[in-house]
C-alpha cells in the first residue's frame, strides 16, 4: 500500500508526515534534537504552554522555550480557557520564530479541566469556534489542534468539533484515539479517526498506541490518517521515526548500527549543555522511565536513575547498566 509521503500544514511541507507529540516534561529541546539527529521526524511540538504565562517567560531560561536551530518545523502548543486573551501569547510566539501554533483541546488532566482548558473546552463548541476564529484573524501562522474522541462514543459531537475547527481555519487536526477519560492502557480506537477524514479536508494525524513499525502501518490502514504523531513510543525509542520513515515511506535508514547507550548519553549531554542545573536531573529521570523499556532488565536502570541524588551519579549508574545489559532489539530491524 502506498502512503502519502508529504502533507502540507498551511504553508509548511511536512515530510515524512511523522510528528513528535507535545508531552509535559518530555517534548523539550533535548528530546527534539535527538529525534532530529536520528532522522525520520517531520514535525515537532513543544510541551503545552500557558497563554497567561507565556508572554512573560524568558526564552533563554525556560525549559519549555529553549530551542536549537535544528528543531524545525516546530509548533508551540498552547492551552487556555475561553476567558484568556490569546493575542499576547501569539505575539510572543512570533518573536520566538514559531513555525506554527497548536491548540490543546485534548488534555484530560484534572488540573486543566478545572481551569476550563484541554478536553473540557473541547466540549464547548461555541467557545472553540469563537476562540479559533479570533486567533485565525490575528495570525498567518499555520494552526493545528489536538483533540480526543470526546466524553463518549458520540460520533455526531466529535465530528462536529472537527468541522468547527476546520471551518474556522485550523490547518491540521491531530486526534488521540481515546475518549477523554480513558487511560493509556486502553487500546486506541483508530477506526474512529477514519470518520473524521470524511468530514474535513485538512490533514488529519493519528495519535495513540504507536510503538513499532507494525503499529504505524496498522494505524494508517485502519484510520486512513494523513500522518502519525508519536508520543511515549518516541521517548522509549527515539529512532522509531527513522524506522517508520524507512519501512513505510521508503526513506533511507541510517541507524542500523545505532548504540542505545550512545543515544542515552547524547540525550544527557544535551540536557547538560542547554538547561540549568536544577532542570536536568528531573528530565533525565522522566526520560529514563520510558527509555529503560528497551531493555529486559530496564526496571533496574529506571530504579537506579530514579534514586540518584545528582546528574553525575545518575550517569555513572546508567553507564554501569549499559555495560552489563544488552537491549531487547537492535534499531533498524523494524520490530514487526
Amino acid at each position: 500500500m502506498n502512503y502519502q509521503k508529504q502533507v502540507r500544514i498551511g504553508n509548511i511541507a511536512v515530510s515524512p508526515p511523522l510528528a513528535l507529540a507535545p508531552m509535559v516534561g518530555l517534548s523539550h529541546s533535548a528530546l527534539r534534537s535527538v529525534a532530529c539527529q536520528l532522522g525520520g521526524v517531520g514535525i515537532l511540538f513543544t510541551e503545552m504552554l500557558s497563554t497567561k504565562r507565556l508572554p512573560h517567560e524568558n526564552e533563554s531560561l525556560s525549559p519549555c522555550l529553549i530551542r536549537d536551530p535544528e528543531e524545525q518545523p516546530l509548533f508551540y502548543q498552547l492551552f487556555f480557557n475561553y476567558s484568556d486573551d490569546l493575542i499576547p501569547a501569539v505575539e510572543k510566539l512570533v518573536t520566538l520564530g514559531a513555525d506554527g501554533i497548536d491548540l490543546n483541546f485534548g488534555c484530560p488532566a484534572p488540573k486543566l479541566r478545572r481551569y476550563g482548558a484541554g478536553c473540557f473546552l473541547a466540549e464547548k463548541h461555541d467557545m472553540v469556534k469563537k476562540a479559533v476564529a479570533k486567533l485565525r484573524k490575528h495570525t498567518i501562522l499555520p494552526l493545528s489542534a489536538k483533540i480526543r474522541l470526546g466524553e463518549d462514543l458520540n460520533s455526531k459531537r466529535y465530528l462536529e468539533l472537527c468541522r468547527v475547527l476546520a471551518g474556522e481555519g485550523i490547518n491540521c487536526i491531530t486526534i488521540h484515539a481515546r475518549l477523554n477519560w480513558e487511560k493509556f492502557c486502553r487500546k486506541p480506537r483508530w477506526e474512529h479517526i477514519a470518520e473524521a477524514k470524511t468530514v474535513v479536508d485538512v490533514p488529519v494525524f493519528a495519535n495513540g498506541g504507536i510503538f513499532s513499525v507494525e503499529d504505524a502501518r496498522k494505524c494508517l490502514t485502519v484510520s486512513g490518517a494523513d500522518g502519525l504523531m508519536l508520543g511515549r513510543g518516541a521517548v522509549r525509542a527515539p529512532w522509531l521515526f527513522n524506522e517508520i520513515a524507512a519501512a513505510i515511506y521508503g526513506m533511507e535508514n541510517n541507524n542500523s548500527a545505532l548504540s542505545l547507550a550512545d543515544v542515552y548519553q547524547q540525550f544527557a549531554s544535551l540536557l547538560i549543555n542547554r538547561f540549568t542545573v536544577e532542570r536536568r536531573l528531573g528530565r533525565l529521570k522522566q526520560f529514563t522511565h520510558y527509555f529503560a523499556r528497551s531493555y529486559k532488565y530496564g526496571h533496574r536502570l529506571a530504579r537506579d536513575v530514579q534514586s540518584s541524588p545528582t546528574m553525575e551519579v545518575a550517569l555513572e549508574r546508567a553507564t554501569a547498566f549499559f555495560y552489563d545489559n544488552e537491549p531487547l532489539f537492535i534499531p533498524g530491524g523494524y520490530h514487526e
